[in-house]
């Protein structure tokens, strides 16, 4: 994959003759003439490397640097100038340059130091390959589908958009939030959850949003942060989201959509940067249907929607998994099962599996404790997958 470049320079015939030749390199190149420019380029487009000039319209193009220092996807910079003094290089190394030039560029050097920089962005494309692979290995397998749905979870987890993640009870919707969460931008940032169905009705506004002390009956004589508020600049996870009354369904949505809220007993306007992903195993068009879910909600959370097959319609799959839960089970039991026979594989993929892939864990986990020998046989399965 050809590395994304983003030039810098105010100067247009230089900036204009560095896309050219990079261009013709096979290059992705993004052109920015200021600051302001350069910063918008970055916010919409994902660049690997910057080409960036010190001396800009509208600042000091270090500047940039700094502001995007915190970024877990910020570019690898190559620092141009007219002005060659040492202090000015000195900075931009310490703040992580590749590489600093001096004008007139010599084309050759530029590509030399383009090079150098496409090594590091290789390797961290690497290490969130790996990172992806052991972070995802719960729920993917071989089966068309479910590597379809990686790859589009792969893709929104490069956006800050809201995703719709469906599917039965025990299939890992959130495995696969979380996975979303370490490989995405907002992976240093919090990561909270929260079960919609596990907390009375009454209670879920404070929870979300937070509360003023004493704002109404039984509340603290203190302030309460709402989980909204905690998870600012990170993801806000709400699992069994149907499950959510229709008075708080429309707060939430105007919360996603302004991007503000106000505590219970509060007059402050509360403005955060939350991703929201949203879980559901009951079907949403359904709840609709039936006046329990507010449609303009579900199209609002649904900007990726990513559906997660039940465990009986990808069988293909379970080899893997079986071979991943049993080294996960070793690891936490201390227990040394290396495999299954042939005859308790079949019975696992003929198996219905009404609850997925954690109904799988749980059974593998009992076969690993009964077992005395290092392969799980048939006889270590319950009676249901030995009966005839």
């Amino acid at each position: 994959m050809s590395a994304t470049i983003l030039v810098v320079d105010d100067v247009d015939t230089a900036r204009l003759a560095m896309a050219k030749s990079l261009r013709k390199d096979g290059y992705e190149v993004l052109e920015a003439s200021s600051l302001s420019e350069a910063r918008a380029a970055l916010e919409q487009n994902r660049a690997d490397i910057c080409i960036l000039d010190i001396k800009l319209p509208d600042g000091n193009g270090l500047r940039l640097m700094d502001e995007v220092a915190h970024q877990p996807w910020q570019p690898k910079f190559i620092v141009i100038t007219g002005y060659g003094e040492i202090d000015i290089a000195v900075d931009a190394m310490k703040k992580g340059a590749v590489d600093f030039l001096t004008k007139p560029l010599n084309m050759k050097t530029l590509k030399e130091s383009i090079k150098r920089a496409e090594e590091i962005v290789a390797m961290r494309r690497e290490l969130n390959h790996l990172r992806s692979a052991q972070s995802a290995s719960f729920i993917i397998g071989q089966s068309q589908r479910m590597k379809a749905l990686f790859d589009l979870a792969q893709r929104a987890a490069d956006t800050s958009v809201s995703i719709l993640i469906t599917g039965e009870s025990g299939t890992g919707k959130e495995v696969l939030a979380n996975f979303i969460h370490q490989v995405g931008p907002r992976q240093q940032k919090p990561f909270i959850a929260i079960n919609c169905a596990a907390i009375s009705n009454t209670m879920l506004e404070s929870e979300l949003f937070g509360h003023e002390a004493n704002a109404f009956t039984g509340a603290s004589n203190k302030r309460k942060l709402g989980l909204m508020e905690v998870a600012d600049t990170g993801i806000l996870f709400l699992d069994e989201i149907s499950t959510m009354p229709l008075d708080m369904q429309a707060k939430l949505l105007r919360a996603i959509e302004e991007r503000a809220f106000r505590r219970v007993g509060g007059t402050t306007l509360i403005r955060v940067d939350v991703q929201i992903i949203a879980a559901s195993n009951r079907d949403l068009k359904e709840a609709i249907k039936a006046g329990e879910f507010r449609e303009d909600l579900y199209y609002r959370l649904k900007v990726v929607d990513l559906d997660i097959p039940p465990l009986r319609k990808r069988p293909e799959d379970i080899p893997e998994l079986v071979g991943l839960l049993i080294r996960q089970t070793n690891m936490s039991m201390g227990t040394n099962v290396q495999e299954i026979t042939p005859r308790a594989m079949e019975a696992l993929k003929a198996y219905d599996w009404p609850g997925n892939i954690r109904e799988l864990r749980h059974l593998l986990e009992r076969a690993i404790v009964l077992t005395d020998e290092v392969a799980i046989d048939l006889k270590d399965l319950p009676p249901e997958f030995t009966e005839t």
